[in-house]
């Protein structure tokens, strides 16, 4: 499908042919392992083995390339599978990274607790602050690993900014735009060298699927991707890649309705006296807004804020709302918060990437707003 398509239209059809046998407009599952060959070596459209290659994960890869501008989408297992697959195509032992002072706290893990026991070093940079970036590199700096905008504490990164210095470095750009979407942010335009993603989350939509993606444009670093991701196996399996496809057809007019929810959300917690900061880049008191504004179509659907009374007041809320689910993850069409110094971000405790005690995440669905509202300010007391 031409890239000259509109984001929703290429979120519709990209990738999503009609089945060639029946004329299905969905493309069906292929739940298979392996494909007849016609004669030694005789493969059907070059499909042999479902890790290698599968119709139905190649719908959704294809679907991914095209919604990031990429030239190759990758569907992997989990959004960590991705990365580590990442990880190790692109370093080697003794290589060093430059990792967020505010990440997912399981990518911090992978870097703290798996791949520096084979001898990957990594550096901790706010990277919203170009000369925190450049005091971080090394000689061995590999990769430059952004979040924009970053969990939990919503931090922006200026993409372009962070591009040029990776590229005077010699380094490679990773950003994980997880939280915004391609619909909302394409960093490849920006001049990142390689997305990703955590499919599980908006791209899939309805907390029914875990999966990852990673997106590039470098026909060598996509081919390197994909001998690691055969070679490794930790692949998305055909029906997880059809609900990842299914969810992203709706991804316009969810993260459309995300963002909006989600300003009426900011603006009642920062009139709230129970609460001492809400960090959202749609605010124009966030330091970062003017960068998100230039980089972003909206503001996105996750707002985090800390609340008076330390860490139990917050956990307080957290037990008290009953429409916001408490739960990990994010992305979904229903409302969830959490306590990320207790929940996805416990791996980070000790750490320079610990989170604030006082801190409570929010992802704000698709519901009616006013009812969220209510949820909140009865939660808050």
């Amino acid at each position: 499908m031409s890239d000259q398509h509109s984001f929703e239209t290429l979120a519709i059809h990209a990738g999503n042919t009609a089945d060639p046998l029946t004329g299905a407009v969905v493309p069906p599952i292929y739940q298979v392992s392996t494909y007849k060959q016609d004669g030694v070596g005789g493969l059907r459209g070059g499909y042999e083995y479902s890790r290698s290659a599968n119709p139905t994960r190649t719908a959704l890869e294809e679907n991914l390339a095209a919604l990031e501008g990429g030239r190759r989408g990758l569907a992997f297992a989990s959004g960590l599978a991705a990365e580590d697959c990442l990880l190790r195509t692109l370093l080697t032992p003794g290589d060093h990274v430059v990792i967020p002072n505010d990440a997912y706290g399981g990518t911090f893990r992978l870097f703290a607790k798996v791949a520096s026991r084979w001898g990957v070093e990594f550096s901790v940079a706010d990277t919203s602050d170009i000369s925190a970036v450049r005091a971080a590199l090394t000689p061995r700096t590999k990769a430059i690993w952004v979040e924009t905008p970053s969990n939990p504490l919503l931090g922006i990164t200026d993409i372009a900014a962070v591009a040029g210095v990776a590229r005077q470095a010699g380094a490679r750009l990773v950003v994980d735009n997880t939280f915004a979407s391609p619909y909302l942010q394409q960093p490849l335009s920006l001049g990142a060298d390689v997305v990703v993603h955590s499919t599980t989350k908006y791209m899939g939509g309805h907390s029914d699927v875990v999966g990852g993606a990673l997106v590039v444009s470098d026909p060598a670093l996509a081919e390197e991707l994909a001998y690691h991701q055969n070679a490794m196996g930790a692949v998305a399996g055909p029906f997880d890649a059809w609900l990842v496809l299914r969810g992203i057809k709706t991804l316009a007019v969810r993260m459309d309705r995300h963002d909006e929810n989600a300003t009426k959300v900011a603006d009642l917690l920062t009139r709230h006296p129970k609460v001492t900061q809400v960090l959202y880049p749609g605010l124009p008191e966030h330091p970062g807004h003017e960068i998100a504004a230039k980089q972003m179509r909206a503001f996105g659907g996750m707002v985090s804020f800390r609340v008076s009374g330390g860490e139990e007041a917050a956990v307080e809320v957290c037990n008290r709302a009953k429409l916001f689910t408490l739960g990990e993850s994010l992305g979904g069409v229903e409302s969830l918060l959490e306590h990320p110094g207790r929940m996805t971000h416990a791996s980070a405790a000790g750490s320079p990437l610990e989170v604030p005690a006082d801190l409570v995440r929010l992802s704000v669905g698709i519901e009616n707003a006013d009812d969220l509202l209510a949820d909140l300010t009865q939660a808050l007391g």
